[in-house]
């Protein structure tokens, strides 16, 4: 009997150890933007540390890390790209490449290309310019569970004895991002011709996917437009006469009051690419189809 209770003991921890043999350790996994760390973190669960380390209020496709942040990637499991040419410091140094997971490689076909060449600054990060590829890939929530399919595919490869996990966990962020896809679709059928205006060059996928008529000025929520620019505006108008423009950020009250005295009303549409003060992904995408519902009713 009291070999039985110790084999019963044994078989137990044995059972228990493979367990943990076939999940592995926690896994690092660094990410160059919001929506990825989102994505991964939903995935990977307890299974992973995923970090973002771009700070609090940057941009982090403009965003320079310093050396040790950089170290900090090239130690890392897995290191999640965007791609179309987002964060452009990850070609200027040296990150092995066993460990890079380009997300959107899979539909480098359906990149958008943008021709204005404007450079401007935006903010701590500096002078950049708009030119090339379009990056704000995951606004096509088609494309944001690509990106998502692609991150739960690396975590299992460096993790199999977690695949089942992160298929389940995959399946539920589908849906939700999935559900997204689907309330802006019948948001926009509600006025499908309705003309609007954006304040930067970042909803060229999210136009795209879903049939948006909008046109794109190069304005930074927290500053006033100059002269030149209002005149570039009203220009705009002439051939686009839009009442509706669409901010990233919260905008300056000087310029929202001057819209308005336009005939122009504004709304924001935060693509998230940095972490929200509050709430998740999820969260402040539900917020943005609340505000651009105003638009369409």
């Amino acid at each position: 009997m009291r070999h039985r209770w110790l084999l019963r003991i044994v078989t137990t921890v044995l059972l228990f150890t493979v367990e943990l043999s076939e999940a592995g350790e926690k896994l690092s996994v660094y990410a160059v933007n919001y929506p990825l760390q989102y994505f991964a973190q939903r995935i990977a669960g307890e299974q992973a540390e995923v970090i973002l380390p771009v700070p609090p209020g940057i941009d982090p496709a403009f965003w320079q890390p310093d050396v040790g942040i950089i170290a900090n990637f090239q130690q890392a499991d897995i290191i999640l790209l965007n791609g179309a040419g987002y964060a452009k410091w990850v070609n200027r140094v040296s990150l092995p490449r066993r460990k890079l997971v380009d997300t959107s490689a899979g539909f480098r076909d359906r990149y958008i290309h943008e021709e204005r060449s404007l450079t401007h600054s935006h903010g701590r990060e500096g002078d950049h310019s708009h030119a090339g590829t379009a990056f704000t890939t995951w606004l096509d929530f088609t494309l944001a569970v690509e990106q998502a399919r692609v991150v739960a595919a690396a975590l299992s490869r460096r993790q199999p004895g977690s695949k089942d996990v992160f298929a389940r966990n995959l399946a539920s962020l589908e849906k939700d991002l999935l559900d997204l896809d689907r309330r802006v679709q019948e948001i926009v059928a509600m006025n499908p011709d309705r003309q609007l205006l954006a304040s930067h060059p970042v909803y060229q996928y999210f136009r795209h996917r879903y049939g948006l008529n909008l046109k794109s000025v190069m304005w930074e929520p927290d500053a006033i437009p100059n002269e030149m620019q209002w005149s570039e505006l009203v220009r705009l108008l002439t051939g686009h006469p839009a009442d509706w423009m669409i901010w990233e950020g919260e905008p300056a009250l000087e310029s929202v009051t001057r819209l308005s005295g336009m005939g122009i009303d504004s709304l924001v549409f935060d693509p998230c690419g940095n972490r929200p003060p509050a709430g998740d992904f999820l969260s402040v995408m539900q917020q943005n189809m609340q505000n651009l519902e105003r638009a369409f009713q």
